[in-house]
């Protein structure tokens, strides 16, 4: 398949689905990954999608300002991409070998996933429907899919099957998200169904870390599932602003900035 066809194939594709997937692109048209990358990249300098970690979008997807309005997964992971690959990496850094870790859902802990590949002994929790290919090739690496109900637009799983599931397990360390962080309401997110799913993750870890962009602070939303003492760790980049720091520290959290790498 010529250049030209792929990228028509590519458009006509994400046009029907909103969002294109490399890994599946490359089976499809049969090359390479690397090519498929290279022609999301031109196709993202000619202002035809927008490129996310994994894959495209549409140009389409408005990103949503309403807090309370809950975005989709696809409208989140075009938003801070840098900031949350920064988040990412420094989360990793706090996982080692042995661990066993719960992953909320969202963007912000998908990126985190990707990051642990570079381990070869975890067992990895986690409620976000996730393809397993970003993962077939670390034997050593056990995930488990906590069942319930799918929720579509987080790309999650909550309900009654997915709290007890969390009732029957303890971890070592916990990576939550959250859609707004207050001083004086605490942690909070448009659905009271993944808010108490969160509150029941927070309740079976040893260790807490929030793991957040700065734009979350001074926002809040419908369903509170934690207040900030809850917390044990707060990664987040380097725009938080300064009240927002004091507030995390006043109340017993250790902050670890990340720096975005706008080159990346």
């Amino acid at each position: 398949m010529f250049v030209e066809e792929r990228k028509s194939f590519i458009l006509e594709k994400i046009e029907q689905e909103e969002r294109v997937d490399v890994i599946q692109l490359s089976k499809l048209m049969e090359v390479s990954e690397s090519t498929i990358r290279r022609d999301l990249r031109e196709l993202e300098n000619a202002n035809l999608l927008k490129r996310t970690h994994g894959g495209a979008v549409s140009n389409k997807i408005a990103v949503k300002q309403n807090v309370n309005v809950e975005p989709s997964f696809i409208e989140k992971e075009i938003q801070a991409q840098a900031e949350k690959k920064a988040i990412a990496k420094k989360a990793a850094e706090l996982v080692k070998n042995g661990d066993t870790i719960l992953l909320d859902s969202g963007t912000t802990t998908f990126y985190v996933l990707q990051e642990l590949k570079a381990f070869s002994h975890l067992t990895v929790v986690t409620n976000a429907v996730i393809s397993t290919a970003y993962l077939d090739h670390h034997p050593g690496i056990e995930i488990i899919f906590l069942g319930g109900t799918f929720r579509s637009s987080t790309q999650s799983m909550v309900g009654m099957f997915t709290e007890l599931c969390l009732s029957r397990i303890r971890v070592d360390k916990c990576f939550i998200a959250t859609n707004g962080v207050d001083h004086q309401i605490g942690l909070t997110t448009p659905n009271m169904a993944e808010a108490e799913i969160k509150r029941k993750m927070i309740a079976c870890a040893r260790e807490v870390i929030l793991v957040t962009d700065s734009s979350k602070f001074g926002k809040s939303s419908f369903a509170k599932f934690a207040d900030l003492a809850d917390i044990d760790i707060c990664i987040t980049d380097t725009g938080i602003h300064e009240e927002d720091r004091k507030n995390l520290v006043d109340n017993g959290i250790t902050i670890i900035d990340a720096e975005p790498d706008r080159n990346g």
